[in-house]
């Protein structure tokens, strides 16, 4: 029987938890939203860095006219990058390289690197997602990684979690065993599973991007499985890119 695991924070993934095992990473608020919401919108591929110092320095070694520069960093938009919310960016990402920059999601994928698979989900693609782990990886460890917040628990992540394990578990011949964690996750998102408006704008981070004049953006990456997109991380070529 194969095992689902959360981790709570990106803080602590290491690669002993992510070696020989697949990865899903979560920051519904909004890294993970934007990406799958950039590449349904046309984006060639995100290459997801772990600053706003590596993002210039790719983008000057890249030199390339289709590469846009996206990040935030503690909430609030870098100079000279467009902000990485997926409602604005709508009409700026299609036919572009998207260097995304941001203070969680971003580098929750690059700790989650070393994992066999690495996938991007959000709220947006979780059925997406949840159908093609069950298809391709039924004898494997996944591991469901919350980016967090600077080294704090998010609701949001962890009710992301839950919603993708229910999906998991959906499939008739499915045989997760989920651990704690994953217990908990799908407990929480079972509970409140028709409330998730409610729940990312309860959150500390939702307050935040709320306070930010961002409620449309949080409705936005509230609804379930509307994306058909299952984002994977490349890790030769360090970009995320649509699996066909």
């Amino acid at each position: 029987m194969s095992k689902i695991h959360v981790v709570l924070k990106k803080e602590e993934v290491s690669k002993e938890k992510v070696e020989g095992k697949i990865a899903i990473v979560f920051d519904v608020l909004l890294a993970t939203s934007t990406i799958t919401a950039s590449i349904h919108y046309g984006a060639n591929c995100v290459i997801p860095v772990i600053d706003q110092e590596e993002a210039k320095k790719v983008a000057k070694e890249r030199g390339n006219d289709d590469d846009v520069l996206v990040g935030e960093y503690e909430g609030r938009a870098i100079d000279g990058f467009l902000v990485p919310n997926p409602v604005m960016i709508r009409d700026q990402v299609k036919g572009k390289n998207v260097i995304l920059s941001t203070t969680n999601g971003t580098v929750a994928i690059h700790k989650a690197s070393g994992a066999d698979h690495v996938y991007i989900s959000s709220l947006l693609n979780c059925k997406s997602i949840a159908e093609v782990v069950n298809e391709r990886h039924q004898d494997e460890t996944i591991v469901i990684i919350c980016s967090g917040s600077s080294n704090e628990f998010c609701l949001e992540d962890f009710y992301g979690a839950g919603c993708i394990i229910e999906h998991l578990l959906a499939e008739e011949e499915s045989n997760w065993e989920l651990t704690d964690s994953a217990k908990a996750a799908k407990l929480f998102f079972s509970a409140y599973k028709e409330q998730g408006k409610n729940v990312l704008k309860d959150s500390y981070v939702g307050q935040m991007l709320i306070h930010f004049d961002c409620e449309e953006e949080i409705d936005f990456v509230a609804s379930q499985d509307i994306l058909p997109i299952v984002a994977v991380y490349d890790q030769k070529n360090k970009r995320v890119v649509k699996e066909e």
